[in-house]
C-alpha cells in the first residue's frame, strides 16, 4: 500500500471527529503561562500547516533534534502532507490546529505556522494565549490590525516570536546595515525594491467555477476567516496568494524578504507616519492583486536618518539604472533585489539583502568595510535562532517586535493598491489613516462566523 493511499485512509477514517470541531469556535484563549524551560531541554513543537512551506519549517526543526521535538501536525489538506507525515511518524496528526491544541495543549510547547495569509493571525492568536511560542510564516498577517494584534499579544503573553522572513537571520543585511550606517554613501535619499513575483495567476475579475473538493481536503477549514465560496483548484494548493480573500499579492509575499534590508538599514519602524500611493498597476480587480504595480513610500526624518522615498516595484518593473553604473553591471540579483542612491553614491543588494556592493563595480575594488557592528545570528538559522530563543528568552530576530510594524508597511502597499492613485497618510501609534478616514477600513476585515478576531 502507497503513503497517498495510506494519509486517504486515515483522513477518512477522521471525517466524522472533524465534522464536529469544524464549526466549533476557537477554544478558549484565557491566557496561559509557557512551559519554563532550561537549555538542556527538549521543545515540543506543533505544525500548523504541514505540507508545502509548512513541510519544510517543520522539518527543519526536526533535524534539530537535540533541543526539538515534533509531537503533532496539523494541515487541511493531507494530499500535501504524505513526506512530512512520514519522515515524523511519531507525531499525532490533524487537520483542526484549534482540536490539536484543545486536545494536546499540555503537551505543546510551541508551534509554526505556515499557513495561507488569511489564516496566520487566528492561528497564532490562539497559540500565543495558550502559552505557546510561535514561528509564523511571513508575511506575518494578512491585515494591519492582525498584525498589530499579534504583536500586542506577544507583548502580553511573554512568548517568544519569530517570522519566517529567515532572510532577515543572514550575514548580508547586517553587512549592508554597517555599510549604509558607516556612510558609504551618505545621506540616502532613494531606494528601490523589486521583484519578479507573482509568480502565480493575478489579474483576474472574477470568481473561479466550482469544481468538486478533493477527498483529502477540508474545504471549510482551509477556507477559515475568509468568506466561503466553492473549490477550485485555482486557488489551493499554491495559487492562493493573489485572492484578495486569502493572500497579500507579490508584497505580502515578498516584501518581508527583500524590502526587509530597507526597512532595517533605513530605521523605517521609526517613522510616526508615512505615506504610500501607487504609481502604476495593471490588472488590478475586487478579487486579486495586480499583475504588475510600482508603489511610491515617503518616510519623514527618523532618528539620524534624512526624509527618503522608497519604491516597490513588482511584475518584474526594475527602477532606472542609475548614472554611471555600466549597463554590464548587475543590480541585485537580477530578478529580485534593492537600490540605494544617497548623497555620495550607490549600493545595491540582493533578494536578501546579501551581496552589498558599492556601484559602479570599481569604487568597490577599493572600498574596506566597517567593522562588524551587529551581532551574527549562529547558522544564520531563523529556526535555531528560535529554538535558542525558546531555552534562553532572548528575543528572535525578527521578533513581532520587529515583524509587526515590517508588516504593517508592506500591508499597506496593498491600501495603496485599494486607494485608485491617492496618497494615503497613516499614523502609525494611532494606527489611523490620517489623510481619508474612510480607508481606515482597509486596515481590518469581516470575518466569518466562528473565526472571529478581536481585531
Amino acid at each position: 500500500m502507497s503513503k497517498h493511499d495510506l494519509t486517504r485512509r486515515a483522513f477518512l477514517a477522521s471525517a466524522t471527529t472533524t465534522a464536529v470541531v469544524a464549526g466549533v469556535a476557537r477554544a478558549n484563549t484565557a491566557q496561559v503561562v509557557p512551559r519554563k524551560l532550561s537549555p538542556n531541554d527538549k521543545i515540543n513543537v506543533a505544525a500548523i500547516g504541514a505540507g508545502g512551506k509548512g513541510g519544510d519549517d517543520i522539518m527543519s526543526l526536526h533535524r534539530i533534534k537535540q533541543n526539538v521535538n515534533v509531537v503533532a501536525l496539523c494541515d487541511v489538506d493531507w494530499s500535501q502532507t504524505e513526506e512530512t507525515f512520514y519522515r515524523i511518524a511519531g507525531a499525532k496528526q490533524y487537520k483542526d490546529y484549534r482540536k490539536m491544541l484543545e486536545e494536546m495543549g499540555g503537551q505543546i510547547d510551541a508551534c509554526t505556522v505556515s499557513t495561507p495569509d488569511h489564516t496566520h493571525a487566528p492561528a497564532a492568536y490562539m497559540a500565543m494565549n495558550l502559552g505557546k511560542h510561535v514561528y509564523v510564516q511571513k508575511p506575518l498577517t494578512h491585515t494591519i490590525a492582525e498584525a498589530r494584534l499579534l504583536r500586542e499579544t506577544a507583548k502580553k503573553t511573554g512568548v517568544i516570536t519569530q517570522m519566517g522572513n529567515q532572510g532577515h537571520c543572514g550575514n548580508g543585511v547586517r553587512d549592508l546595515c554597517e555599510m549604509l550606517w558607516a556612510g558609504a554613501i551618505g545621506d540616502v535619499t532613494e531606494a528601490h525594491i523589486w521583484t519578479n513575483r507573482p509568480v502565480w495567476p493575478q489579474g483576474i475579475s472574477e470568481p473561479l467555477a466550482e469544481q468538486p473538493v478533493p477527498e483529502t481536503m477540508d474545504w471549510d477549514l482551509w477556507i477559515g476567516t475568509a468568506p466561503m465560496r466553492p473549490y477550485n483548484k485555482g486557488y489551493a494548493p499554491f495559487k492562493w496568494r493573489g485572492w484578495w480573500d486569502f493572500g497579500c499579492g507579490a508584497i505580502g509575499d515578498m516584501a518581508c524578504h527583500i524590502m526587509d534590508p530597507a526597512f532595517w538599514s533605513l530605521k523605517l519602524g521609526d517613522a510616526a507616519t508615512f505615506t504610500a500611493q501607487t504609481v502604476s498597476q495593471e490588472g488590478m480587480s475586487a478579487q486579486t492583486a495586480p499583475l504588475k504595480s510600482v508603489i511610491k513610500f515617503t518616510f519623514p526624518a527618523r532618528a539620524d536618518m534624512q526624509p527618503v522615498t522608497v519604491y516597490w516595484h513588482d511584475g518584474g518593473d526594475k527602477p532606472p539604472r542609475p548614472e554611471g553604473v555600466p549597463a554590464d553591471e548587475k543590480l541585485g540579483d537580477g530578478d529580485n533585489g534593492s537600490l540605494f542612491i544617497g548623497t555620495k553614491g550607490f549600493i545595491t543588494a540582493g533578494e536578501y539583502g546579501g551581496d552589498a556592493r558599492l556601484l559602479p563595480a570599481a569604487v568597490m575594488k577599493d572600498y574596506t568595510k566597517p567593522p562588524k557592528t551587529i551581532e551574527r545570528i549562529k547558522g544564520q538559522s531563523p529556526y535555531k535562532n528560535w529554538v535558542d530563543g525558546i531555552l534562553t528568552g532572548k528575543p528572535c530576530a525578527s521578533n513581532f517586535d520587529y515583524a509587526g510594524p515590517l508588516t504593517e508597511v508592506a500591508n499597506f502597499g496593498n491600501i495603496a493598491l485599494h486607494a485608485n492613485g491617492e496618497a494615503v497618510t497613516y499614523d502609525v501609534a494611532s494606527m489611523k489613516i490620517t489623510s481619508n478616514p474612510a480607508l481606515n477600513t482597509l486596515l481590518t476585515k469581516e470575518y466569518r462566523k466562528g473565526w472571529e478576531l478581536p481585531c
